[in-house]
């Protein structure tokens, strides 16, 4: 590369970090945040919540994209950059300000999720960007390899803030004192035994470190980006006044250039995005949440992931200047389809191998098919009370797996059998006061008792095959090693199907309305069947009582990209020359 390159590649990927560091911040703390602003509901709606809003930031990603793509093909590359930092910076800071439930009620979680949403709307106008702007400047038969770089912007961002929430957990809590914990009724929080609850500083309050100290990579990445000059291509074309007067009429407005958007979003980023959310959001979920791994052992595995398969999108990238883009997309897509039901529960049985072997016990629900819900509640004004959806929901706070879900007479109250103990679950339509009191307390006790039977890991302290990292370093004996590796692995399938993907975009649209036209199936395929993968997962496990049926959802829309994008993708777009050709 020549100076001018690097410094193209430096000013595009500096920023772009930073945008997916303050994006993926909230992702990385979805779990506590959930706790802080979704204080009201229960614990499992809460996660739901946690994860809807973390979603929030991916739906309105296609509006960003037609906002800001819009502008980036009329006004210019460079100034739409700087626009949707601010944007991101700014939201950022403000979470890190924004007083929880307790303090505000209601309208803290309204407006975080006003704030995720922009940050989607600034993300939506800052990839196809910072694409487009290395794309054009990357000299033929390279840009794969160039625009590889603005690939690994993503994975970094996330690596940056797992670091920097490690750093941070590990100062707070070595160095504040735990926090008592108030109901919401201004009343100390009594466990059990009846002490007080106290929290982690880090999750009561130290959490707001790596929002507010955002505000520095704010400032370093501006000062990066008003360095840059605009497009090569882009002021080639406005000399000649061949800017398109209305990109996304032209972009999307007839069927010619439609054809390409959809060819796009179900050929190629439909696929991509469930593999990149599974393989790097949802396992950090999955083995947190569901895995039991505590949340700084589980950010040190993921971190370790990052770091060794990070340099596959340089290396996909780059194969695809000389064997083309789609067969490593595809190739991607199909590797994740056909081993996901493989991996994840490999990765249980490493990490926490008391809990894979207590899932062997067979578990059987029996309950009447209109008594179970579809536990996927993004308002939060439904009640789960029915007897199978409190059975259900006990079962997947423990990740108990159902082998078999048994249909029952209408009006017959669930029941679950673990091993050779059954219990039966309450109506909690029906009962009320002491006598709901009564049932749930002696519902609990007997379902604990038989999931303890069976050799579930109630208590974490008391589990002592779980996997844990005592510091960063922490991964070197056998246990944790095997984790990196699997999560390694998902990485690979990352980068084969991200690495390529932002040249096969690039080289599908003219000069004219090339940031319009990519941006907006990109940021479908990321913001909404990606984005909301770890939420709908979440609840598709939930519902059939199965820790890995959610996986199907990541498996279906992969396949259907591998046979929509074999049929339809073209061939050998890597050869083309993206400023003579006009198009496909």
């Amino acid at each position: 590369m020549t100076s001018e390159e690097k410094k193209v590649i430096l000013a595009s990927s500096a920023g772009t970090i930073f945008e997916w560091y303050d994006f993926y911040l909230y992702g990385s703390l979805a779990s506590i945040i959930g706790a802080q602003f979704f204080t009201a509901f229960p614990e499992a709606t809460r996660n739901v919540f946690a994860l809807l809003a973390f979603a929030a930031g991916f739906l309105v990603r296609p509006f960003g994209a037609l906002v800001f793509g819009s502008l980036g093909d009329i006004i210019g590359r460079k100034y739409t950059f700087l626009a949707t930092i601010l944007i991101m910076g700014f939201s950022t800071f403000l979470v890190g300000l924004l007083p929880g439930y307790a303090s505000w009620g209601i309208a803290a979680p309204i407006i975080l999720i006003v704030l995720r949403m922009l940050q989607g709307l600034a993300l939506g106008g800052e990839y196809g960007g910072a694409a487009v702007y290395v794309a054009e400047h990357a000299p033929q038969g390279q840009r794969g390899y160039f625009t590889a770089f603005i690939q690994t912007t993503a994975t970094l961002g996330l690596l940056l803030s797992l670091v920097v929430i490690l750093m941070v957990t590990s100062y707070v809590n070595a160095n504040y004192p735990a926090v008592p914990q108030l109901g919401l009724d201004g009343q100390p929080l009594l466990d059990a035994t009846g002490a007080q609850v106290m929290l982690e500083p880090f999750r009561a309050w130290g959490w707001r470190i790596p929002f507010l100290g955002s505000v520095f990579l704010l400032l370093i990445s501006l000062y990066i980006r008003l360095q840059m000059n605009e497009s090569p291509a882009f002021k080639k074309m406005k000399e000649e006044g061949a800017q398109s007067k209305a990109p996304l009429k032209e972009a999307f407005g007839n069927w010619r250039n439609g054809k390409i958007a959809l060819i796009a979003l179900f050929g190629l980023t439909a696929g991509q995005a469930v593999v990149w959310y599974s393989g790097q959001f949802y396992a950090l979920f999955f083995i947190q949440n569901v895995v039991k791994v505590d949340q700084f052992s589980a950010n040190v595995f993921v971190a370790w992931s990052l770091i060794l398969g990070t340099a596959g999108f340089i290396f996909f990238g780059s194969l695809s200047d000389r064997i083309g883009r789609k067969p490593i997309i595809l190739g991607g897509c199909a590797l994740a389809a056909a081993t996901y039901m493989w991996v994840f529960p490999m990765l249980t049985s490493v990490a926490n191998p008391a809990l894979a072997a207590a899932q062997e016990t067979p578990v059987t629900v029996t309950a009447a098919p209109d008594d179970c819900s579809f536990q996927f509640n993004p308002v939060g004004t439904a009640q789960f009370n029915n007897s199978c959806d409190v059975l259900k929901a006990a079962l997947s706070r423990s990740s108990v797996n159902v082998q078999q879900t048994v249909d029952a007479p209408a009006g017959t109250v669930a029941s679950v059998q673990v091993g050779e103990t059954t219990v039966q679950a309450y109506d909690g339509n029906v009962l009320t006061g002491d006598a709901l009191a009564a049932e749930k307390a002696r519902f609990t006790t007997e379902i604990n008792a038989a999931i303890t039977a069976a050799g579930y890991p109630l208590t974490a302290a008391d589990n002592t095959t779980v996997a844990k990292a005592d510091h960063f370093f922490d991964i070197f004996n056998a246990q944790n090693i095997s984790i990196v590796l699997i999560l390694t692995y998902l990485i690979v399938l990352v980068t084969m199907v991200y690495g390529p993907i932002a040249a096969q975009l690039v080289e599908l649209y003219p000069t004219r309305i090339r940031y319009s036209g990519l941006s907006l199936p990109y940021h479908i395929g990321n913001g909404w069947f990606g984005g909301l993968l770890p939420a709908t997962a979440f609840a598709i496990s939930a519902q059939t009582g199965n820790i890995y049926a959610g996986l199907w959802y990541a498996i279906v829309i992969a396949v259907m990209t591998v046979v929509i994008g074999t049929l339809f993708v073209p061939n050998n777009s890597h050869k083309k020359n993206i400023f003579a050709d006009d198009g496909v």
